[in-house]
């Protein structure tokens, strides 16, 4: 392991898109590109574009620093004409062999597939990663955590978006652990009632069943909405009402495989035949239901293609459970790329449009620089891929913020956990620990 591998490793850091992946096992890996995935794809969301506004100079160390670990010749950073206050204060600082990579307000320009693939002209093959094509990819976040590892600041708070039917729309840092219901309170609540709560952005997100649950180090955004909303309604229809739905009213038009951003690329991933084969005993090429494990749940299938309402994309997020649980892999070849691939490409305001969120949608939502302080945090000890972290601390112990209080198990794929505030360690289960501040270390 290199050191600057090692530092990021002792940081806990961990990729900040939403996966978790452990970010020091990706700066150990070797690479031609480090691309910075600024794009931020999803409705609602701003924390990307702030911070790479605000954190310039954090944000090239964190990523001149992945391309000295991994050998990388080219840093990009991926960034949406939009988001002219992140490209301004990037502009001046950019180093020999960083360049700015200017994106089209494109859904779903942020999947690190189709990034690449706009920014490079490098196609990732179906079934594999990145590194394959020798490109490594992380977002913002973790870069500037990467920069801070450098300098022994181990990841202790999350960044992220507050937006929709609340009072003030803004995107805060918290100390990670902080719950959520805390985090709607800085936003002034929720404006509606019934309201429902949607954890990352409203396409891609999840459906939050307990708004005291707490924030991680992949918390991507809380996003409110009235709670018959079509994008909360969508997220909660059960399986077989969908595949009922399927089974009776689907026509076969192939509109979801023409419009999804995979299959445009060369990907094998065809909704209408993995709805075929679902409606139909699974007949037919065994390949094609495989296929949904290179589904990226972009919803475009759903969102924008199908006119009778079925979900493609959830059916894919079930078979991708299914086959993850008995260990089937894809294996597929590149296909040829549509000759219409860009043209078919989503507007972001369309996107927007059809999921009716323009009456939530905030013209701003204002970074906070002032880091919230809660009075106790609960930290899983499972926020990234791998196994969960296993305690170094014992109940009753007074901790400081930054001191390390989960480490990776011998021989696992994880990362560390550390304190997110001064305090005492009030309960350990096998899932969490609990610090309050009604003991604060002295």
């Amino acid at each position: 392991m290199n050191n600057i591998s090692a530092k990021v490793r002792s940081a806990g850091v961990v990729g900040a898109g939403g996966a978790g992946f452990p970010t020091h096992v990706k700066l150990d890996a070797k690479a031609k590109i480090c691309l910075v995935n600024c794009a931020e794809c999803e409705p609602m969301l701003r924390t990307d574009q702030q911070l790479a506004a605000e954190y310039p100079e954090l944000l090239l160390s964190g990523l001149r620093y992945a391309m000295e670990a991994t050998g990388a010749e080219e840093g990009i950073i991926a960034l949406k004409a939009k988001y002219r206050p992140a490209v301004e204060a990037l502009e001046p600082l950019l180093p020999k062999g960083v360049r700015i990579a200017i994106l089209n307000d494109v859904y779903p320009a942020g999947d690190e597939v189709v990034t690449i693939w706009l920014t490079t002209g490098l196609r990732v093959p179906p079934g594999t990663i990145p590194l394959t094509i020798g490109v490594v990819v992380n977002n913002v976040q973790t870069l500037i955590n990467v920069a801070r590892a450098m300098n022994d600041e181990p990841v202790t708070t999350r960044t992220f978006t507050v937006s929709g039917a609340v009072q003030r729309p803004l995107t805060v840092t918290v100390p990670i652990g902080t719950a959520l219901s805390e985090v709607l309170a800085l936003a002034g609540g929720a404006t509606c009632d019934p309201a429902a709560y949607i954890e990352g952005g409203p396409v891609m997100g999840k459906v939050v069943s307990d708004i005291n649950q707490p924030v991680t180090k992949t918390t991507g955004g809380l996003i409110v909405l009235p709670a018959d909303h079509p994008a909360v309604l969508s997220k909660t229809k059960s399986l077989e009402a969908i595949l009922r739905v399927a089974k009776m009213v689907c026509e076969q038009c192939c509109y979801c495989t023409e419009l999804c951003p995979r299959h445009i690329i060369g990907h094998e991933l065809p909704p209408h035949l993995i709805i075929r084969a679902v409606s139909h005993n699974r007949l037919g090429d065994p390949s094609v239901i495989k296929s949904a494990l290179t589904c990226s749940d972009c919803g475009v299938c759903e969102i924008i293609a199908c006119p009778v309402g079925i979900s493609p994309r959830l059916v894919n997020r079930a078979l991708k459970a299914e086959l993850s649980g008995k260990k089937v892999r894809y294996e597929g070849k590149l296909g040829r790329v549509d000759p219409m691939s860009v043209e078919r490409l989503v507007p972001s305001a369309r996107m927007v449009n059809r999921m009716n969120l323009k009456p939530w949608y905030p013209p701003e939502a204002p970074l906070e620089k002032k880091i919230y302080q809660p009075d106790q945090v609960c930290l899983l000890l499972k926020q990234h891929t791998g196994a969960p972290s296993a305690p170094v601390v014992k109940v009753g112990d007074s901790v400081v913020s930054g001191q390390l209080v989960a480490e990776i198990p011998d021989s696992a794929l994880g990362a560390r956990i550390h304190a997110s505030i001064d305090g005492k360690v009030e309960q350990i289960t096998d899932q969490v620990i609990i610090i309050g501040k009604g003991g604060s270390a002295s």
